[in-house]
């Protein structure tokens, strides 16, 4: 990437960081990708798919594969807290998790491609939305259009704090945990705070599932036993002095390394909760938010990537560690060999979802040189 280049792209980086939009909200975002996409001339550009999704095919000369590589292009509810130039100019609303410059690094290889198509088979560019809530990537591959440009390898990156700048670190297997929400609701019945024992709390029964349910999964070693559950977020009754509580609400986080063991501690979880309601007299409802499977690389594709960044001298580590964090990339892989590596933003670099945080530049031409060099060894 020319200096020209970088200046251009990080210029576009600033103007998407400044504009964010939130999961399933990106209608915005989405169509200036679009008008970005049309103007490097690609075969086909669809837009409309699983929400605000887009996607760019560039076709070879003779047939072969499908390699898609996919990014996001949602924000986050967080206000930011920088002295940027180019800080969010939309109250409450941010890009603090770097997906500003994961698109700016798969529009710069679009234009690399519109210089110079694949030989053989064609290229995707995929710009997901909804990542954050878990629901995106879901959504992305059940579109019938998705049919349309379904790859047979897939591949993407996030940025990661605390990996020095500019190297990589591949997961050989598990590559992100398995998580999800669960909104635990206790109904008793009020009474006046004069008489409480006329009514049925839920104030005993909250107070111990909250101890309770942090037992579960004490978290550990990342492997196939891991299981952490964190309770999030409690409410009990109303902010008043004259009436003892009626209703209680309890959010807990449940996180494991695998789907199997994701369903045995929901298992676990819903029989305790079960358990506790009946003991104190209580009805209880539980339903499940922003739900992530676990996400593993295929290690075809992983192969793919290494040699990628060998060829570009980019450093490189194997892990056979995943991240603890959630992604919906694993989406993917149910249908094609797909694989996630990380590329570093700095050792003491502002951890993702702060509200200091913000993608470092720099790294738009090491994540665009290493998905062409990927797209040239599987294509031509």
């Amino acid at each position: 990437m020319t200096p020209e280049q970088l200046e251009r792209f990080t210029s576009l980086r600033h103007e998407l960081h400044s504009a964010p939009e939130l999961s399933g909200a990106e209608g915005a975002t989405a169509a200036r990708v679009a008008e970005i996409l049309q103007a490097y001339a690609p075969d086909q550009v669809l837009t409309g798919i699983g929400g605000h999704g887009v996607a760019a095919v560039f076709l070879g000369g003779e047939a072969g594969p499908t390699l898609a590589i996919r990014c996001e292009l949602d924000a986050l509810p967080i206000p930011e807290e920088t002295n940027l130039s180019y800080a969010s100019q939309v109250a409450g609303k941010a890009h603090l998790c770097g997906h500003d410059g994961h698109m700016v690094m798969v529009l710069a290889v679009a234009e690399a491609l519109a210089e110079r198509r694949p030989q053989r088979g064609r290229v995707v560019l995929i710009f997901q939305p909804a990542e954050e809530t878990g629901e995106g990537a879901i959504a992305y591959r059940s579109d019938p259009k998705f049919a349309e440009i379904s790859p047979d390898m897939v591949l993407s990156l996030h940025n990661l704090p605390g990996l020095a700048v500019g190297a990589v670190s591949l997961p050989t297997g598990p590559a992100n945990c398995a998580s999800r929400g669960a909104r635990i609701a206790l109904y008793g019945r009020t009474s006046h705070a004069a008489a409480p024992q006329d009514g049925v709390s839920p104030a005993p029964s909250l107070a111990q599932s909250m101890q309770d349910l942090a037992t579960l999964g004490a978290g550990g070693d990342l492997d196939e036993d891991y299981a952490l559950t964190t309770v999030t977020h409690a409410k009990l009754g109303e902010p008043t002095f004259g009436v003892a509580p009626g209703k209680a609400e309890l959010w807990v986080t449940l996180r494991t390394v695998t789907d199997q063991k994701m369903q045995s501690l929901s298992d676990a979880l819903v029989s305790k909760v079960a358990t506790l309601a009946t003991d104190y007299g209580l009805r209880h409802e539980i339903t499940y938010h922003d739900v992530f499977e676990a996400c593993r690389n295929a290690p075809e594709a992983v192969s793919v990537i290494e040699d990628a960044c060998l060829a570009g001298e980019v450093p490189i580590t194997l892990s056979e560690r995943p991240q603890a964090f959630s992604e919906d990339f694993g989406q993917f892989g149910k249908s094609a060999q797909a694989a996630m590596f990380w590329l570093g933003a700095g050792e003491d670099h502002p951890q993702l979802h702060n509200p200091d945080y913000d993608f470092p530049d720099t790294l738009i031409p090491i994540g665009s040189g290493i998905f062409l060099r990927a797209i040239r060894s599987v294509l031509g």
